[in-house]
């Protein structure tokens, strides 16, 4: 399915290259559902939602410098049990090499760092309400359609992230290397300055 995918996007759409001098806007919008039933009848909802906004600034026909940010919520409903949610924020600079493969297709990888919020609610009371940094690297696939404008395909990357709770005393370091684990599509455009 893939490869038919490649061949027909080959087939019908032009060249895709970052251009000097050009303001890259682009992101992805996510959203998961999940439903838990339970003997007797009791089920259980996850409901999450995910916008990660992207703004950059090309300034050769391979480098770009920018912003990512994410904005993320959550909700687990549990029958009996006080409703759990969860708010996201991570905002930070990146860098971004791309070089095109010729026609419609370029690769690039971002080299990502910043600033993460996560804060968690049960019923009314705060239960964690942490802040850190992340590190990442994704590698990603571009294909244009038409005039720069284009969908972004990542299959994982690797990161590094650190929360330190602030009401008490938790910290939580995460590394993950999730190549071919999670699939990303997004959409950017680029337009002349």
């Amino acid at each position: 399915m893939k490869k038919l995918l490649a061949v027909a996007a080959l087939s019908f759409f032009g060249m895709a290259n970052a251009q000097k001098n050009t303001l890259l806007l682009g992101g992805n919008i996510g959203f998961s559902s999940e439903k838990t039933e339970f003997a007797g009848g009791l089920e259980s909802k996850t409901n999450s939602f995910e916008f990660a906004p992207t703004i950059g600034y090309q300034f050769t026909d391979h480098w770009t410098l920018g912003v990512n940010s994410l904005i993320g919520t959550g909700k687990v409903e549990t029958p009996g049990v006080a409703e759990a949610k969860t708010n996201e924020f991570k905002i930070g600079p990146f860098v971004r090499y791309a070089q095109s493969l010729g026609g419609a297709f370029a690769v690039y990888g971002d080299l990502g760092a910043g600033y993460q919020k996560l804060k968690t609610e049960s019923g009314s009371v705060t239960t964690s309400d942490a802040n850190g940094f992340y590190i990442g690297f994704t590698p990603a696939l571009f294909i244009n359609f038409k005039n720069s404008f284009g969908l972004n395909f990542s299959i994982g990357g690797v990161g590094y992230s650190s929360l330190k709770d602030s009401d008490a005393d938790i910290k939580q370091n995460n590394f993950d290397f999730n190549f071919g684990k999670t699939v990303n599509i997004g959409i950017s455009k680029n337009f002349n300055l």
